[in-house]
């Protein structure tokens, strides 16, 4: 059995200062328990109860170079070293704003900010300001962060789903959400171009933006139909929409110009964040010149005291560096490495004769119990058995495996041929167990 005393009394403790005794709901989904972590290197991770991971959480993604990486730390404390943070310009922003042109084909200017969720608030002024309209098309099962102007209800293990909507049937992300936040928000359904088409029939001269996310990765890790990206490019450039590609997780991961460059579609305006800083806060919004001007006008205010800071754009651009490093060697490795754990992963299951599924791309993968040869829809996804999954999870960290509840894994430029063999092994247990329960 797991050993897990310490982090219960942890999380007693932690309760009677923070909210929840976690800083993150996300985090309170964990079974047995939210674990208390004593250190980290590499691919692995130890808790305070002395407990060792092989880490395919990634702190929910940033973490692509790994734990500790020693070029990271090194290049942070060299920062450190002059200042964390001016309130003033420095040449580390330019340096950073020019590698993020050179790579992501939508970008012509960058703006730097700490969140995902704060590039995506930039992002939505900027095109609702630009098109001189209000409303916004957004996805089932897609997310955006968790700001009041965006963030609906997103049903998976790992959130809840509330039950009132606006006229439009779209329901707030959560309690205490301002009740006009989302009265300009539309949702719809992803990979299906009829309702798309449908959608800016209906709407199309009152639409600011779309705002996709390529790979629909928080919710199956759903990869577009084909010609249904392209669709969409068209259809956004002929109405004068703009179109906007969240690659806060796909970004510098699927390849080093995000989806954009592996799809070969570009779109108006890009967020990124996650992988961008390995662990560190940094995010931003790039695109074209035209859109990005409203910046450097002053017609779109753009806050933030931490923007652009010394620590982050020396984080990120070790980042970059590293996987853009030999022809982005690293990035297919990562690939590689993916294969072969799903590959492994597909085999035991047939093995144990469990049904599920796998969906990949890049780095990442989506694992799923459920009774279908595909999974190509949101509506699909939400027929997986979701509990069934988070028992798995849950068999998994007694295998000494940290995996997310919700079946999205993320793989690091450190996992290699030791750490496919040691998680198969574990997933073989853990399926074992999963069987006879």
């Amino acid at each position: 059995m797991l050993k897990v005393e310490q982090s219960l009394e942890k999380l007693a403790e932690s309760k009677k200062y923070l909210a929840g005794g976690v800083s993150s709901s996300l985090r309170s989904s964990m079974l047995p328990t939210p674990l208390f972590v004593e250190r980290a290197k590499g691919t692995e991770i130890w808790d305070i109860d002395g407990n060792k991971y092989i880490d395919y959480l990634l702190a929910y993604g940033p973490l692509i170079l790994g734990h500790a990486n020693s070029k990271l730390t090194d290049n942070i404390n060299n920062a450190l070293k002059f200042g964390s943070t001016y309130g003033l310009q420095h040449q580390g922003e330019i340096d950073l704003a020019m590698r993020i042109t050179e790579l992501l084909p939508s970008a012509d200017r960058v703006s730097f900010s700490g969140s995902g969720t704060e590039a995506v608030m930039l992002a939505l002024r900027l095109a609702r300001e630009y098109t001189g309209r209000q409303k916004i098309i957004r996805f089932q099962g897609h997310f955006h962060g968790w700001s009041d102007s965006i963030f609906t209800s997103f049903p998976t293990p790992d959130m809840t789903e509330s039950k009132n909507s606006n006229g439009l049937g779209v329901s707030p992300g959560t309690g205490g959400q301002s009740q006009k936040g989302l009265e300009d928000i539309i949702v719809i359904d992803w990979n299906n171009v009829d309702c798309l088409e449908s959608t800016l029939e209906q709407y199309g001269n009152e639409i600011a933006a779309i705002i996709t996310e390529p790979v629909m990765c928080n919710s199956g890790c759903i990869v577009p139909k084909q010609g249904y990206m392209e669709k969409m490019r068209e259809l956004t450039s002929k109405l004068g929409i703009v179109l906007i590609f969240d690659e806060v997780i796909t970004g510098f991961r699927i390849s080093p110009g995000g989806a954009q460059q592996r799809f070969g579609i570009i779109p108006d305006l890009t967020t990124i964040g996650k992988s961008l800083g390995g662990g560190i806060a940094v995010s931003g919004v790039a695109g074209k010149e035209s859109i990005m001007r409203l910046i450097e006008n002053g017609t779109v205010n753009h806050l933030g005291t931490l923007n652009g800071n010394n620590v982050a754009t020396a984080a990120a651009l070790t980042v970059i560096d590293e996987l853009t490093r030999d022809n982005s060697n690293k990035l297919i490795k990562m690939e590689e490495t993916t294969n072969l754990i799903v590959k492994g992963i597909r085999n035991l299951l047939d093995q144990h004769h469990v049904t599920g599924l796998i969906n990949h791309i890049g780095p990442v993968f989506h694992m799923m119990f459920i009774d279908e040869e595909s999974v190509t829809d949101f509506s699909t996804f939400q027929k997986r058995d979701a509990e069934k999954y988070t028992q798995f999870a849950s068999l998994l960290l007694e295998e000494g495996v940290l995996v997310r509840p919700s079946g999205l894994w993320y793989i690091s430029a450190l996992h290699g041929q030791k750490e496919v063999e040691n998680t198969l092994e574990a997933v073989d247990r853990a399926l074992k167990k999963l069987v006879r329960t």
